[in-house]
């Protein structure tokens, strides 16, 4: 394949990276499964095997299940609660690095823990702020994955000696560094600190999961992404790297975004073993948007937050956005489709007047797809800050939308970088202002898929964070922004 390892060792730093997902979703539906060991399981991000299922299903997951126990299918992906739909053909997970979440009380259960569908799991609860803690659950899961996936004196070791705490949450998956203690160091190739990543409730098919973790091992594989310990049906252990996490208000510096813009071209320019059909933009919104017009509410305040989107005729302008999108050329490349602040590394050991001080991470939602998206996203990113600790857990600020001229400064390092392999002579001018609308207009599909995807989430996680708040504001932004660029 036409993949050159030399031409993209630069996009990572050898031995570098750290992943992530997003997606979301799951049946509103008492969620106790019983894993081979015999804990319950909330978060199971990116598997599934339900793929008929639909958020509005009723009936507990265990008694599907065990109708369900005889069936053939991967071992790897059993006991996985999930709303399925048919797959899209690669992961669709939404998370966001940057929010710490832990302990749950009994108002607040354990990601391994199940869930309550008696009403809508949409954490209004945490109006106190984020909780700190690793719960017992988590820890003892946590031991256990890290003696059997990575032997050595993981082995040796006692519960009680056993480090964890929590790098990040996400809105779908939980983060967590998990260590030997100090005075216990590392005999043979086991590492001292892994990543753990539990993942969060998922919408796509068993197909997702087996996409996201061969391009996570190839990438892997070839050094230009975090080393892999161990893959189960919760999650995986990766490398750990050392790094300082970006903020948002950092995208806006001159600097930071030209070197963003530099990744972005390189890795628009890897080719990679999957289908290469766009089908993964309107594939996702197309089944988010089935899911969101089936769904019911509980609470009181959720039914009226429902009613006031559903104002909005969502099906109806979905048409209108497919339209104006067919209109709008954007090459396809392979995209990231998530370069956000969270999946930006900042790395320590490198000089702080280095040009290659960034490190793009997290590549689950990673897929052949419309340029545009990726330009898109990243410029409605600037918007969000997920690091704010009181509810609804992030802060939008609309003004923060790159300017004219802050996107054609990124657009321009995007082009720079692209030229270096190429000795076309072509109008710059036309096509820098012909990516400002290309660019524009796919923010539109942003904001509809990540609000849709939010809906989602109001109805099914039991991760801190206003999901049906941050819905509104992303389709308040959708129309905003249609105005100025339809």
């Amino acid at each position: 394949m036409g993949f050159r390892p030399s031409s993209y060792v630069w996009l990572f730093r050898l031995s570098s990276v750290t992943g992530k997902l997003r997606l979301p979703a799951a049946s509103c539906f008492r969620v106790a499964p019983t894993l081979r060991t015999g804990f319950p399981l909330q978060f199971a991000r990116k598997l599934t095997m339900q793929r008929g299922q639909n958020v509005t299903s009723g009936g507990s997951w265990g008694e599907r299940e065990a109708d369900r126990a005889d069936e053939p299918g991967p071992v790897l992906f059993r006991n996985i609660p999930t709303i399925g739909t048919q797959s899209a053909g690669t992961p669709v997970d939404k998370k966001r690095a940057a929010l710490s979440v832990g302990e749950r009380s009994a108002r607040t259960p354990s990601p391994l823990c199940g869930a309550n569908c008696d009403d809508d799991s949409e954490a209004e609860s945490f109006r106190d702020g984020r909780t700190e803690d690793v719960d017992r659950d988590t820890r003892v899961r946590a031991f256990a994955w890290c003696r059997d996936f990575l032997s050595g004196r993981w082995k040796t070791i006692q519960e009680d000696e056993f480090q964890i705490s929590i790098i990040s949450g996400g809105l779908s998956n939980l983060l967590y560094l998990c260590s030997l203690p100090d005075h216990v160091q590392p005999v043979g190739e086991e590492p001292h600190q892994v990543l753990l990543r539990i993942y969060g409730a998922i919408l796509q098919g068993v197909d997702s999961l087996v996409l996201e973790s061969v391009m996570f091992a190839i990438l892997a594989e070839r050094t230009l992404g975090p080393r892999l310990y161990g893959i189960f049906p919760e999650g995986r252990l990766e490398q750990y790297i050392t790094n300082t996490r970006m903020h948002t208000e950092q995208l806006s510096h001159p600097t930071v975004s030209a070197e963003i813009a530099t990744k972005l071209a390189r890795f628009h320019e890897m080719r990679m073993p999957f289908n290469k059909e766009p089908k993964w933009l309107f594939g996702t919104i197309d089944k988010y948007m089935d899911q969101v017009m089936k769904l019911h509410f509980v609470r009181e305040a959720h039914q009226k937050k429902y009613k006031k989107l559903m104002k909005f005729d969502l099906p109806a302008e979905l048409e209108s956005l497919r339209a104006l999108l067919a209109a709008t050329p954007s090459p396809v490349v392979f995209c990231h489709n998530d370069v956000q602040e969270g999946n930006i590394l900042i790395l320590d050991d490198k000089d702080k007047t280095s040009t290659d001080r960034l490190m793009l991470i997290d590549f689950e939602y990673s897929s052949y797809n419309y340029r545009g998206f990726d330009f898109g996203n990243h410029f409605c990113e600037w918007i969000y800050d997920y690091t704010y600790n009181q509810w609804p857990f992030y802060k939008a600020t609309p003004e923060n939308y790159p300017t004219r001229e802050q996107q054609l400064h990124f657009i321009r390092n995007y082009l720079a970088e692209q030229r270096r392999h190429s000795n076309d002579t072509v109008d710059q001018t036309q096509i820098e202002e012909d990516m400002i609308i290309e660019a524009n207009r796919y923010a539109l599909a942003s904001h509809f898929l990540w609000g849709l995807w939010s809906i989602i989430q109001a109805k099914i996680s039991k991760i801190e964070f206003g999901y049906m708040d941050y819905a509104q504001c992303r389709f308040d932004a959708y129309f905003k922004q249609k105005k100025l660029f339809s």
